[in-house]
């Protein structure tokens, strides 16, 4: 099998796992007033835990479907549930048309709730690298292990290294 038809497998069983995140948070939210004891029920019938549920269920009442971005996973949308709708829009937006992954948009409103990120400011860089073929092949390895594409990963690594020195350099 090529990889690029291995790849798009890959994306389309994602795609329905991301989705049963949402099925179970509106499976559950329906149940609200219906089954009391719907929990109980749902750890039994799904062997996911009370906590995981109860999330799915937390985030998928924050979003109506009609506000749920499908360019976004589960996981973006639950890193974003507990802001007003106004700022989860906002995220949402910046996430999407800039591809982020989950943990650079995690990283992005931390610092902007730090005022380490002017809100409205964003600048396109194009970075041109020489890589040798193993050390590229390592860090798509590491990319996919993250299930993240090369390049938001790469942002997200060079993200947590300027914090940590940043971080670093306010201690001393």
């Amino acid at each position: 099998m090529p990889l690029e038809e291995w790849q798009d497998i890959g994306r389309k069983i994602f795609g329905a796992a991301d989705s049963t995140s949402w099925w179970l948070g509106d499976w559950l939210a329906y149940g609200r007033s219906t089954y009391p004891d719907r929990y109980r029920r749902a750890v039994e019938e799904t062997l996911l835990d009370y906590q995981t549920l109860r999330n799915y269920a937390w985030v998928s009442r924050r979003y109506a479907p009609r506000r749920r971005r499908a360019t976004l996973s589960f996981q973006h949308h639950a890193e974003l549930a507990s802001l007003p709708e106004a700022e989860q829009e906002y995220w949402m937006d910046r996430a999407e048309r800039l591809n982020w992954s989950k943990s650079f948009l995690r990283n992005r409103v931390r610092a902007a709730r730090q005022g380490e990120e002017p809100a409205a400011v964003e600048a396109r860089v194009d970075i041109h690298l020489n890589l040798p073929q193993e050390r590229r092949t390592r860090w798509s390895q590491a990319a996919s292990a993250a299930e993240q594409d090369l390049q938001s990963w790469a942002m997200s690594m060079l993200d947590d290294a300027a914090a940590h020195i940043l971080r670093q350099d306010e201690a001393a």
